[in-house]
């Protein structure tokens, strides 16, 4: 009889009963009356089986953070967190860098620290594609889309990119901006990038616009690459309006643009990208398509729990988003007013 058995006939997750038969706390009696039980009632060996579930598989979860300046993937921690907080699972947290590989990242975690599943926040398909299936543990990405991969036990949970950015560029058009720039992640490294990049493009096609590669600046996730990307932008072509694919570059476009003279939104006007807190207290308070980053962490965690308790195929599921309309975006018509 194996742990898995235990956990089948007891009812009890397989982390449950790896406390009981290690004599961990934060069980109720209840649950150690019966599955030492049924331990003893199937002649299960405590002591020696406990050792070796120690050996083989620890009782946390892992998540890996691509990405060391990204608000809403704070966001999310925290959330995360809190929703492990009601559960026996503690919660470890590693960053990688962007152009780093996240999933060979969680590998050798995962041999060295044995967690029970893996969060991925952040992170690439491609990468995925070619390196997953080297990991075994149940997994979730979040922010990036896996259904297509094709991994048993890879779900993920995520924001229609494509359509979120195809929203904010149709905005800025129907405002009545036509010289749009664009600061966008690497979409060699980034899938979220990628696909926002891709709606773009289509918000432009359905305008009977394009986007030239004088209007697109590529940028890391950060203040200090947006403000960059701003400065190098306003270099190349004149522009009235500008999309960045977060809120943290457009935060530092709205620095580069003020130290440049410019003012938002009389003069240039700029979208975000995720919603986060600090958006709603700058000035001028930013237009932004926001993500409900509680409801993707609250999702993650589920199917992650789902996957580590019940052993529940992969799901794929996108959680909605909305555009905020604040003030750093001025529609043309009312430049004169």
């Amino acid at each position: 009889m194996t742990i898995k058995d235990l956990a089948r006939e007891t009812g009890y997750s397989v982390g449950t009963v790896s406390r009981v038969l290690n004599d961990q706390p934060n069980v109720s009696e209840k649950a150690k009356r019966l599955i030492l039980d049924c331990a003893e009632r199937n002649g299960f060996q405590l002591n020696s089986n406990a050792k070796h579930l120690k050996q083989q598989r620890g009782d946390g979860v892992l998540a890996v953070v691509t990405g060391k300046t990204n608000d809403l993937f704070a966001h999310m921690l925290v959330h995360i967190q809190q929703n492990l907080s009601r559960t026996q699972y503690p919660l470890s947290v590693d960053y990688v860098d962007e152009e780093e590989d996240a999933v060979l990242h969680a590998l050798r975690q995962s041999r060295e620290n044995k967690p029970l599943g893996i969060l991925f926040l952040g992170g690439d398909a491609r990468l995925f594609a070619r390196s997953f299936g080297k990991i075994h543990l149940p997994s979730v990405v979040l922010t990036a889309d896996a259904s297509e991969l094709g991994f048993a036990n890879l779900s993920s949970v995520t924001t229609d990119d494509t359509e979120a950015a195809r929203c904010a560029i149709s905005h800025l058009i129907d405002c009545g901006h036509r010289e749009i720039g664009v600061i966008c992640g690497d979409r060699e490294v980034s899938g979220p990038s990628r696909l926002r990049y891709l709606g773009c493009q289509k918000a432009f096609r359905e305008h009977g616009m394009d986007l030239p590669e004088s209007r697109y600046a590529t940028a890391r996730y950060s203040y200090t690459d947006g403000y960059r990307a701003a400065r190098q932008l306003l270099e190349q072509k004149a522009v009235t309006a500008i999309f960045a694919m977060s809120d943290i570059m457009a935060i530092g476009a709205i620095r580069a643009l003020t130290d440049k003279g410019y003012r938002v939104p009389e003069d240039i006007s700029v979208v975000g990208f995720d919603g986060v807190k600090i958006g709603e207290y700058y000035i001028p308070k930013l237009t932004t398509i926001r993500q409900n980053a509680d409801l993707l962490a609250e999702r993650a965690v589920q199917l992650l729990l789902d996957a580590v308790e019940k052993n529940t195929p992969a799901r794929h599921e996108k959680v909605p988003f909305s555009l905020d309309v604040n003030d750093s975006v001025l529609r043309k018509e009312d430049e004169n007013l």
